[in-house]
């Protein structure tokens, strides 16, 4: 498996993209024609997850894989046009999202009754999808703030999608928070290009890495860049921007909370490590913070100190908030919505080790990778789980639940595999997450670290376990007697635990993946060669300047 990159261009780039905007457009159009919506949408769906394939084959995975392709929309050549980059994180970031896409998108045409089938939430649908791909495709900075954009307008509409007071006050502050986000984030873009002169990621860290041949100074680029970073952080839902996740996830459909959860939430993480390691690791910039109240000092050469820092602080108080908040829930969704939020900061974590530990920097961003990957899958299969149990039964407060296993054998063993996932048993995909983001932190000698993630790891048993017990073991309670499952629904769900269960037992390939997406997000100098942005000597003026 390859992961230098040559830049080859490839019009295999932009297909995803286009798939799913044509599915969105012909979705939209067949309005009056469910059944034909629905097949268009099906099809746009398993369309758009061979396209995710054969990218991740001819960029990664194939024995001549180049590493990186790229793609520039008009044929204007970088920095000047819009440079969309496949290379292999992009790649496996749009893997999560073409495997929980399928399956909440299948789950979406039997949960939906005849009217809501022929309203606008598979066009929505797709263009969510639409907005998650060209973040994880696009190579310019103003171009990923429109596709957070294209993304969460639609997510606003799913939030509220129920129309009752609870869910249009969730989307209210959903709304009120991303806009404010929003606005954020294209000042910093804006004072990005009045610093540097450009937003194209490859000439941005050719800049940052060689400023005196631009006429740079790279100081003030940090604080515009911890000013994405919050932007970031808020999608990521890490504390203390958390606050949208709880009342979000139980607001929006449940296969919808598993699309916010698994795969949107990770446009969040895949930012931070593109711009911390692809873009703005190269710059140098001295770095002294003293801690206040201690001897401690934030220091180093670049960047990466302050990113460090402020994940290590955001990653821990998630794992807690997280952690606690969801023991105490009384229903399935509350459950889970927390628990996104403490694991989040599993996945945070290790990012933070691999910013401030460059002797682990690889290793700490396949753990994150990893981890990432087990809760797309996990907390997914767990999302539509809760659906399937509310369909069903008409509830998911735990009070109301009792003996599921007993009634759905099936729906109880997925549920069971999708919670020891999380928590991290062997031979799940779990187990392998965990085990690396500790193997991180003990190669970092972060020994704090380590009691932090035992500490997450408990409250992951206690409110896994708590669900469980209350949920689908016990007698049965009337709502569970009377329930009516659907097979489909629980297809489904036994799907994604087949998958976990496949990635953990044949753990190797996929770890060998998000070594090359490690290595393409390190790889800064292999990213700039692959866009081949205008070199300073040949923009206009000859210096650069």
């Amino acid at each position: 498996m390859s992961a230098t990159a040559v830049g080859t261009e490839s019009q295999l780039v932009i297909a995803p993209m286009l798939v799913v905007l044509v599915a969105a457009v012909l979705s939209l159009l067949l309005g009056r024609w469910p059944r034909a919506r629905i097949g268009v949408s099906l099809a746009g769906g398993a369309a758009y997850a061979v396209a995710v394939a054969a990218i991740d084959w001819y960029v990664v995975l194939a024995p001549d894989a180049p590493g990186a392709a790229t793609y520039q929309v008009g044929g204007l050549p970088a920095p000047f046009g819009i440079t969309l980059v496949a290379d292999g994180l992009s790649a496996f970031m749009l893997t999560m999202v073409a495997i929980l896409g399928i399956a909440s998108l299948v789950y979406s045409t039997r949960v939906l009754p005849e009217i809501d089938r022929r309203s606008y939430y598979f066009p929505l649908f797709h263009f969510l999808a639409l907005g998650v791909t060209g973040a994880f495709l696009t190579g310019d900075l103003f171009n990923l703030f429109v596709w957070f954009e294209v993304m969460l307008m639609a997510s606003y509409i799913f939030v509220a999608y129920y129309g009752g007071p609870q869910h249009t006050r969730a989307a209210f502050w959903y709304v009120a928070l991303n806009l404010l986000a929003s606005a954020v984030f294209l000042l910093g873009v804006g004072g990005i290009y009045a610093t540097t002169g450009t937003l194209n990621m490859a000439d941005l860290s050719q800049r940052l890495a060689d400023p005196a041949a631009y006429g740079l100074e790279p100081a003030p680029v940090v604080g515009l860049f911890a000013m994405l970073l919050s932007v970031f952080a808020i999608k990521a839902g890490l504390v203390p921007f958390q606050f949208w996740i709880p009342t979000a996830y139980r607001a929006a459909p449940p296969q919808i909370a598993a699309l916010l959860a698994g795969a949107t939430k990770k446009v969040g993480i895949y930012a931070i490590i593109r711009l911390s390691f692809t873009v703005f690791a190269d710059a140098e910039v001295p770095v002294e913070l003293a801690v206040p109240g201690t001897e401690l000092a934030i220091a180093g050469d670049s960047p990466l100190a302050y990113v460090g820092a402020a994940l290590f602080v955001m990653a821990a108080a998630s794992i807690v908030v997280g952690g606690l908040g969801a023991v105490g829930r009384d229903s399935i969704e509350g459950v889970l919505a927390y628990s996104s939020i403490g694991q989040v900061g599993f996945i945070a974590l290790p990012v933070a080790i691999a910013a401030t530990t460059p002797a682990v920097r690889q290793f700490a961003i396949v753990a994150a990778l990893v981890y990432a990957l087990n809760h797309t899958l996990a907390k997914g299969l767990l999302f539509l789980a809760v659906g399937t149990i509310r369909s069903a039964t008409g509830t998911s407060r735990l009070a109301d639940l009792g003996g599921l296993a007993g009634r759905s054998p099936a729906l109880g063993g997925a549920f069971f595999v999708g919670a020891l996932a999380l928590v991290g048993i062997p031979p799940l995909s779990g187990f392998f997450g965990k085990f690396l983001v500790f193997d991180a932190a003990a190669r970092a000698q972060a020994w704090a670290v380590i009691a932090l993630l035992l500490v997450g790891s408990l409250l992951t048993i206690a409110y896994a376990t708590r669900t469980w017990n209350n949920s689908f073991w016990g007698a049965r309670t009337p709502a569970v007697e009377d329930a009516t499952l659907d097979h489909v629904q629980v297809g489904v769900v036994v799907a994604l635990a087949a998958a976990i269960v496949v990635v953990g037992v044949g753990f190797q390939p996929v770890y060998e993946f998000a070594d090359a997406a490690a290595s393409a997000a390190l790889d800064a100098e292999a990213y700039v060669d692959a866009v081949d942005p205008t070199p300073a000597d040949e923009l206009p003026g000859g210096d650069g300047q």
